[in-house]
């Protein structure tokens, strides 16, 4: 923190030359629209982060971890290629695998499916411009969840044509290529996006593979109508090593868990996902949009301990009306809409027998239903003081059905009616460039489909939805033609009847309520342009970016009373850091070169509830050199850059609460790639 307030205080007595310094020098004003509309991140009442096109440029093309993780508050894992896990401020708890508890949108279509599970590994890094990321429950207008919302913005067409191409590769035969086609007209314009990732991973059973396609068209069809859709296909395979021992680990960290070896195991998820959205501006204050989609994914999932077959499907609609008056005594606007989705799944699991399907061993029909109808309200009071409300009126259900290996009548299972989650929130700019918030917000969340009925495991009836309050205190600043911007928050979260996972001795997944969570953290977000761009200089430009998340996470009140009653209240939140400290430095350099270096400082991360095994604390270094010409018809270009360039020795990934103290997932050592870019 001093670190920081010295910096501010230079750039302070240094504001007389900044302001000889040409505007076309300063940073972009950054807009989010995680709101409905566009409006400027210094003034949203909310704990929000932007990652750009250009932080996800600045890492490696094949995986989009070490870009998200550059935000404060953020954790995301990959226990081997493809593998993703994803948390906002806590919320890996619940996710073993894959992504659970977060909110996930692609454009305006729905990525998350009605019992809250999020397929974030089928998405190409490539094809997306930016990603917005709501930190805390934002169920007042996005419906359930505890952990925040993620809004990925694919890229749309910008020049009337252009074209653009990408080949790389890097260690561990990783090849990865890229293709995109953008058509702009008058009223219609068309982006397409292909690509392919092939790897093999740096330990033993880990290959991966993805082919990936989206489409995205957007028609104007009248002066005051406009009709857009989304078209994705992903086919995306990867093997799963297993987790190791501290000594396996230690001894061997690039190898893997022997039966995942004889048990060839492996995921295998072939998804399309298809969304139309229609608006309509009714007048100059009164416009309505309404957007549906459509989801098939078939998952194979050949495991240690059983081989699962997957069909799932789910259709959603959103829709919602605005109200907006400017020339009211304070402008204002209204927004009431409507949420719904049903998720379908059917589920069969057998005997895995050497990676082929052996005798079946349990099959069921499950269906999930989420509807909430929301209302938002926001208004700039003076222009100083900004308010915003919502709230948000949700039902969730659940059917089952077995069919193997007992036929059984539907059961139907219906969390509380009617379940509220308001969000209360406001911003005071005392000072152009200075501005305060604070809001107060609630979550709910229901079990995934996952949780209610885990691989090979009986349905669980007594599993409750987890809910809490969290209360943040917030401010932006903004300096010197915003070449200075920093984000701070603190926020005191409550969470009641989080959910855990825990692993029987046959390695079946259960999960069960933890009772209570009391979540507590500073989280701080700094850019600073040491040197704003000039052509005449060797170091054209310079600038420094800071992420620092300091976490105090506790289980509050834990009874565990699974083979002998076991007391956790006070241990520290399973698969949680304490601190993460991230910064990066770029820098623009004559004949069109550019570097950046990034540091990121994990602390170690309590493996169990029991807080028994800890992972050990770890930094990571990382490193890209980029040339692009100056050509704006023909751009071309290549970029060199290595990860993990001290060599440490650490898990990414680790299975929480693992049978068998099987908790280390071991990231890559020393690695590289590098790249071409054609566009036209």
């Amino acid at each position: 923190m001093k670190k920081i307030v010295l910096v501010l205080l230079f750039l302070v007595l240094h504001q007389a030359y900044s302001q000889q310094v040409a505007d076309s020098s300063s940073l972009k004003e950054v807009h989010v629209k995680a709101y409905f509309t566009e409006q400027p991140l210094l003034r949203v009442p909310s704990s929000i982060s932007v990652i750009s096109s250009a932080t996800l440029q600045d890492h490696s093309p094949f995986s989009l971890v070490p870009a998200v993780n550059t935000v404060p508050g953020v954790r995301m894992e990959e226990r081997s290629p493809g593998s993703y896990r994803f948390s906002i401020r806590g919320s890996l708890l619940r996710s073993p695998f894959g992504v659970r508890n977060v909110k996930i949108y692609v454009d305006d279509f729905i990525l998350t499916d009605a019992s809250g599970n999020s397929y974030l590994n089928l998405i190409d890094p490539r094809s997306t411009s930016s990603i917005e990321v709501l930190k805390g429950p934002e169920g007042s207008i996005y419906g359930a969840n505890t952990g925040g919302v993620v809004l990925i913005r694919p890229f749309t067409a910008q020049d009337s044509l252009s074209v653009n191409a990408s080949l790389g590769g890097g260690s561990y035969n990783t090849f990865n290529q890229n293709l995109s086609f953008y058509k702009q007209g008058r009223n219609f314009s068309i982006g397409v996006h292909e690509g392919s990732l092939r790897s093999e991973g740096y330990r033993q059973q880990s290959s991966a593979s993805r082919k990936y396609i989206h489409i995205n068209p957007e028609w104007r069809y009248s002066r005051i109508s406009k009709l857009k859709s989304l078209i994705l296909f992903s086919d995306l395979s990867y093997q799963t090593p297993g987790g190791l021992t501290l000594a396996q680990f230690n001894a061997s960290p690039d190898s893997a868990r022997r039966q995942a070896i004889i048990q060839k195991a492996e995921v295998s998820n072939k998804t399309w996902l298809a969304g139309m959205a229609n608006e309509v501006a009714i007048s100059d204050r009164l416009k309505h949009i309404i957007s549906f989609t459509a989801s098939k994914s078939d998952f194979e999932n050949p495991a240690v301990a059983n081989y699962e077959l997957r069909d799932e499907s789910s259709l959603g609609l959103r829709t919602y009306i605005e109200y907006s008056n400017k020339q009211f005594y304070f402008p204002f606007t209204i927004q009431l809409g409507f949420e719904g989705q049903k998720t379908k799944m059917l589920k069969n699991n057998f005997v895995n027998d050497a990676g082929a399907m052996g005798n079946q061993q349990q099959g069921a029909d499950l269906n999930a239903n989420q509807r909430f109808g929301f209302a938002h309200f926001s208004a700039a009071v003076s222009k100083q003081l900004s308010v915003e409300t919502g709230v948000s009126i949700n039902r969730f259900s659940y059917s089952y059905l077995s069919l193997f290996p007992e036929s059984s009548a539907e059961l139907e299972r219906r969390f509380k009616k009617n379940e509220l989650m308001p969000r209360f929130a406001v911003s005071y700019m005392p000072l152009p460039g200075l501005n305060f918030r604070g809001s107060v917000s609630r979550g709910f969340s229901p079990p995934s489909l996952e949780e209610v009925n885990p691989s090979g495991t009986a349905i669980n009836t007594n599993i409750q939805a987890e809910k809490g309050w969290s209360r943040e205190l917030g401010l932006r600043l903004s300096m010197l033609r915003n070449r200075v911007y920093w984000d701070a928050v603190y926020f005191d979260y409550k969470l009641n009847d989080a959910i855990v996972r825990g692993v029987n001795p046959n390695e079946t997944d259960y999960y069960v309520n933890a009772g209570k969570t009391d979540q507590r953290g500073l989280e701080s977000e700094l850019s600073v342009q040491l040197l704003p761009f000039a052509q005449s200089r060797i170091i054209k430009s310079l600038q420094l970016k800071n992420s620092t998340t300091i976490y105090r996470f506790r289980f509050k009140e834990y009874l565990f009373n699974r083979n002998g009653l076991k007391d956790y209240s006070g241990n520290k939140l399973t698969g949680v850091p304490a601190q993460t400290i991230i910064s990066s430095l770029k820098t623009s350099l004559p004949a069109d070169f550019s570097f950046f270096i990034q540091h990121n400082y994990t602390s170690e991360i309590p493996l169990n509830d029991a807080n028994s095994t800890f992972a050990k604390s770890y930094h990571l270094l990382n490193a890209r050199v980029a040339w692009k010409s100056g050509s704006r018809k023909f751009p071309f270009g290549f970029y060199v850059g290595g990860d993990n360039l001290l060599n440490e020795s650490y898990s990414l990934g680790n299975d929480l609460n693992a049978a068998g103290d099987r908790f280390f997932n071991a990231a890559a050592l020393r690695n590289y790639y590098f790249g071409l870019t054609f566009g036209y």
